[in-house]
């Protein structure tokens, strides 16, 4: 495994970090890196996903320290414990990277313009990708502001640059993550909290991407045509490296920032 020295530059070893949505995909390569680098990472999902224990199971194998803790994070009682739970376990909160959310893949949610949508698909945007950051928002906020320090990364998507027909609900809510961004990033500053935001393109192994090219013949080509590095990025390298940075002391004068890694999509 990779590290970026013993002296820990980064400032991440020891430290303590949440990471939401962690079964598979972008979240798993983000809790992967953290331990890596010596974290000890609290892995959250759906209580009934099987990928949260694997994402634990792979980071005990390559040697780091890695807790399950189910969390539906539309549920504020079960966020709150989340958090609650992390401290007993670590101690503290560190970092936390909100990045559970849906949109259009074709498989659990169709692709359907704004006239034939389903009213309660849109809600179930809303209440994933938007109140649940909103909610990890105000209990990791309240713990890292009672520990004097504390850095966060939101999960939000090249849409909110580019939008496509078919995903009014995951390109407003992804949208508004980069305002919610903002705010808590200016309310966060004076209690030493940084608060920022990635914006990934087309990412391999994800659920959205896998399905969504499944369904939908040509699209493994379509969805890379308009990047100008002309390839997927990687949940780990690409993604997973980029959260880290924005919560490592090597980016300890940013906040508010809204990251696009899309491989220049955004442009």
């Amino acid at each position: 495994m990779r590290r970026y020295g013993d002296n820990n530059r980064m400032g991440i070893e020891g430290k303590v970090a949440v990471v939401t949505g962690a079964g598979s995909g972008i979240g798993r390569g983000a809790s992967i890196v953290f331990a890596r680098e010596g974290a000890k990472v609290v892995v959250t999902d759906l209580a009934d996903m099987a990928g949260g224990p694997e994402t634990v199971r792979l980071i005990k194998e390559a040697g780091g320290d890695a807790t399950f803790v189910p969390c539906d994070v539309t549920k504020e009682s079960e966020v709150e414990a989340m958090v609650a739970k992390t401290v007993e376990l670590y101690g503290s909160l560190d970092f936390a990277y909100n990045n559970a959310g849906v949109g259009p893949d074709g498989v659990r949610i169709p692709m359907e313009p704004i006239v034939d949508s389903s009213t309660e698909r849109w809600l179930k945007h809303v209440d994933v990708n938007l109140t649940g950051v909103y909610l990890c928002l105000k209990y990791e906020m309240r713990q890292m502001a009672a520990q004097g320090k504390g850095a966060i990364v939101i999960c939000s998507s090249a849409q909110a640059f580019r939008q496509i027909p078919g995903f009014a609900g995951y390109g407003a809510t992804k949208t508004g993550l980069t305002a919610l961004t903002k705010v808590a990033a200016v309310e966060g500053a004076p209690l030493g909290i940084r608060v920022n935001c990635v914006c990934p393109g087309p990412i391999r192994n994800t659920m959205l991407s896998d399905n969504i090219t499944s369904v939908v013949e040509g699209m493994a080509d379509r969805m890379v045509e308009g990047v100008p590095l002309k390839r997927w990025g990687d949940p780990q390298d690409d993604m997973g490296e980029a959260v880290l940075w924005l919560c490592s002391d090597a980016a300890s004068f940013i906040t508010g920032a809204i990251l696009p890694v899309d491989g220049g999509l955004a442009i």
